[in-house]
């Protein structure tokens, strides 16, 4: 007796799932995404132009008023379009800083970092991406500031003194310099935030690095002041926008490299640290 056999039909295979591959463009764009989804970043970002421009026409409004009244500040007397259009230069730092600080640190405090980490399992892309991202965003928004507070400033200050315009020699570079400065501070405040990890604690040490320390080194012995200040990180960076140096400031190309390896020397912690420690 034969028995009959069915053939056996092979079920479907099941369509493969596209494999997605973890590159730096992908990165870069989860990175920018998660930037502009955030209400701090338009807000922060905000008040840093508005600083910029703000302080700056204050500052030549005050100017003006102190020509036209035969009173005019010690502060003031020897002051530029340039100057007075980089007033808010101080204050910008502090917001686009803070927001850098953010960027990182924010993700530890809310545990968003072991999502990111579990996509990104290399961990230093992220880093970089994060970097790179608001880097160019900062610089973008300093650029943007400076520009406009100049240009608005020296209608102000148009027929006096202080009066520039931007082909007078070294206007373009300091405007320039000072729209990298910010740029760069934006970057200082990541890698702070990656590196402590705290919200608190990253805008602390940002502002003591900033702020607090220039005046701490004024009251040390002056010579150890003009070996010490001119390459601290607020002192080099203003050297890379200022208009005119004497034997007590850096070169702006000096100054731009003396900032560079404060950023890179951060940036550097930083990464240390997300690669050796758990999150």
């Amino acid at each position: 007796m034969s028995t009959l056999i069915a053939p056996v039909e092979a079920s479907p295979a099941a369509p493969a799932r596209p494999a997605y591959r973890v590159t730096g463009r992908r990165v870069l764009a989860s990175e920018w995404a998660k930037l502009w989804s955030l209400r701090s970043t338009w807000i922060t970002l905000g008040l840093g132009l508005l600083f910029l421009v703000a302080f700056g026409l204050i500052a030549a409004n005050h100017y003006q008023s102190g020509i036209g009244s035969g009173r005019q500040e010690r502060d003031f007397a020897t002051a530029t379009a340039v100057s007075l259009s980089l007033f808010g230069t101080n204050f910008a730092q502090l917001a686009l800083g803070v927001l850098g600080v953010l960027v990182t640190a924010g993700e530890y405090s809310t545990g968003m970092i072991r999502s990111t980490l579990t996509a990104v399992p290399r961990r230093l892309p992220v880093l970089w991406s994060k970097a790179a991202v608001f880097g160019l965003v900062a610089l973008a928004v300093g650029t943007l500031g400076v520009f406009v507070a100049f240009l608005a400033g020296s209608q102000i200050v148009s027929g006096t003194p202080a009066a520039m315009g931007l082909s007078h020699a070294g206007v373009v570079r300091s405007l320039l310099g000072a729209g990298l400065y910010l740029g760069l501070v934006g970057v200082i405040g990541t890698a702070l935030g990656a590196l402590l990890r705290s919200v608190a604690g990253g805008i602390s040490v940002l502002v003591a690095a900033l702020m607090l320390v220039p005046g701490l080194i004024s009251l040390l012995p002056s010579s150890w002041q003009d070996n010490i200040s001119p390459y601290l990180p607020s002192n080099a960076g203003e050297s890379m926008f200022a208009l005119t140096h004497d034997s007590t400031t850096l070169a702006p190309g000096a100054g731009l490299l003396v900032f560079l390896g404060w950023t890179v020397l951060a940036l550097a912690g930083a990464a240390y640290r997300l690669v050796r420690s758990d999150v």
